[in-house]
């Protein structure tokens, strides 16, 4: 049932126009933005000789983010996982549009979570070009933009027996950041952040285009994710379950067991998994020196299909899921 409006609060947007007024008075535009937000559609520019890779995530309050969190970390993430996606493709991230579902329309959570969503594209030259707002349960969804050099694009089906397998950054920290709120413990800072405020690997994603031979964003769970990679690639993958990276603050705070779990299953991570063939290690270590993103090699691909988790004596290990389902 819809309330009086003399039972709206003194901080809450008077309408959707002005909340829309408000995002658009704060969004930076581009060269290749004809028409941004406030119209019925926007009109871009896509440069010659690239084609447009588009991607769409959604994040609702209790499922991808704890209902306490930051309104600017959920702006900050709702972004960073659409870039992540793009990032996995060697994609250049130029636009995004933003749709907001909100249960109140409060001025200080909007400039909270434009502080942290324009924070971010603006470190990437993003422009917001356009979107929808609605009154509902906390959701927000975004649709990312970029462009890649025409028969470019870092893609999952590409990967071939003899490749290696590597991964970059650290794995498990906003899984351990959750484990630790389930369990009502005090939550590591440095864990926290990693769930809260993932960092797209766009500078090493575009570095690996034209050696990678596939990739894919750590976003459900390693095992899930190289699963993905695998199944378009009619392939399979050996891991070495100990050449798993993981940061200092995971390793204080979980004996290995947990550890090892969190690491190959958690998710959430925003890391880039890739193959490439052997020769063009040289090249890879040179794309994580140049973008300042340390790579680890944690396997390889063979022939057959399905990811096998190898143990230091060279025993299985097969854990109890390979990562996060929506509707598992």
């Amino acid at each position: 049932m819809a309330r009086d409006r003399s039972e709206r609060r003194a901080d809450e947007v008077t309408g959707e126009f002005d909340l829309i007024d408000r995002i658009r008075a704060r969004a930076r535009g581009r060269p290749d933005v004809i028409l941004g937000i406030g119209d019925d559609a926007a009109l871009l520019q896509v440069p010659a000789g690239k084609q447009l890779a588009v991607t769409m995530d959604a994040l609702n309050a209790g499922v991808h983010f704890p209902a306490e969190t930051g309104a600017a970390d959920i702006g900050w993430k709702a972004l960073a996982v659409n870039l992540s996606d793009l990032a996995a493709m060697g994609a250049q991230p130029a636009w995004c549009t933003l749709s907001l579902s909100l249960p109140l329309a409060e001025e200080a959570w909007i400039d909270a979570f434009l502080d942290g969503f324009l924070e971010l594209a603006q470190r990437h030259e993003v422009a917001l070009v356009g979107g929808d707002t609605t009154r509902g349960p906390l959701s927000v969804c975004v649709t990312a933009h970029g462009f890649v050099d025409a028969g470019k694009a870092l893609r999952r089906d590409g990967a071939e027996p003899g490749d290696d397998l590597w991964v970059s950054g650290t794995l498990g920290d906003a899984a351990g950041a959750l484990a630790q709120r389930r369990v009502g413990r005090a939550i590591d800072p440095a864990l926290r952040s990693r769930l809260d405020r993932p960092f797209p690997r766009l500078p090493l994603g575009l570095s690996l285009v034209g050696f990678a031979s596939a990739a894919i964003d750590v976003s459900d769970g390693l095992l899930a994710d190289a699963g993905h990679l695998c199944a378009r690639s009619g392939v399979g993958a050996e891991i070495d379950v100990a050449a798993l990276p993981s940061s200092a603050a995971l390793r204080a705070a979980f004996d290995a067991d947990a550890l090892r779990t969190l690491q190959a299953t958690g998710g959430d991570d925003y890391e880039l998994c890739f193959s490439a063939p052997p020769q063009a290690r040289a090249a890879v270590e040179a794309a994580s020196d140049r973008t300042g993103t340390p790579v680890t090699r944690i396997g390889r691909i063979v022939e057959g299909d399905g990811v096998r988790v190898l143990l230091a004596d060279g025993s299985e290990w097969r854990p109890a899921n390979a990562g996060y389902e929506h509707f598992g």
